[in-house]
């Protein structure tokens, strides 16, 4: 298991292009995000999927998040309308989970099993927007909270302790992390409709 400390506001390109490899790879990573430590892997590799929810002892089930760039990215796996785009955009970057419906070429995994929506996350967040762009894709992603805990961890170092030998590949240290949750925001139906209040302010769906 490797371990990067990558500066939160000059993230450096070599640790992040090694990063990406070992994504691209089929690896598993920590990484940092504006709310808390998660989990990301190559959305196409159903292996380190496998391992992350050993990690988290989820059921494949489990409805993952696809973490993008940008608005551009989620259009490429989520359909939305302009009044919906408008409303996206003026709460991205930020700490938001949206659920959209999604597009027909979404892997049926990625997808709520009943709902057929995937859930969209466009952090704001300096190491974790240099990796997706190097990467040039969105990631498969979900927060890394223990079996059993209520919390994420938020120590890249504790971190590295509890998942060694756990099939992790990577952890990227980005400084202490949160423990808040993103703000989870319905928009299948057009309209905004909050239905997990988090780190992200609610009062602009109002």
């Amino acid at each position: 298991m490797e371990y990067f400390a990558i500066h939160e506001e000059n993230p450096q390109m070599r640790l992040i292009t090694r990063a990406v490899d070992i994504i691209r790879q089929g690896g598993v990573i920590v990484y940092p995000t504006d709310t808390a430590y998660a989990l990301g892997c190559h959305l196409g590799d159903k292996k380190a999927l496998e391992t992350i929810c050993r990690i988290r002892r989820l059921d494949v089930k489990h409805h993952f998040t696809l973490i993008c760039r940008d608005l551009s990215d989620a259009g490429t796996y989520a359909t939305f309308d302009t009044p919906v785009y408008r409303l996206l955009k003026a709460a991205t970057p930020g700490a938001y989970t949206f659920l959209l419906t999604a597009q027909r070429s979404v892997p049926r995994r990625l997808l709520h099993p009943r709902k057929k929506t995937i859930g969209l996350r466009i952090p704001d967040h300096r190491i974790t927007q240099t990796l997706l762009d190097a990467l040039g894709e969105p990631m498969l992603t979900t927060t890394l909270i223990m079996p059993g805990e209520a919390l994420p961890l938020q120590d890249a170092e504790e971190i590295r302790q509890r998942l060694n030998g756990a099939g992790c590949d990577l952890i990227i240290d980005g400084g202490r992390g949160g423990t808040d949750v993103t703000t989870m925001v319905d928009m299948t139906s057009g309209f905004p409709e909050v239905i997990r209040e988090g780190k992200g302010d609610t009062s602009i769906f109002l």
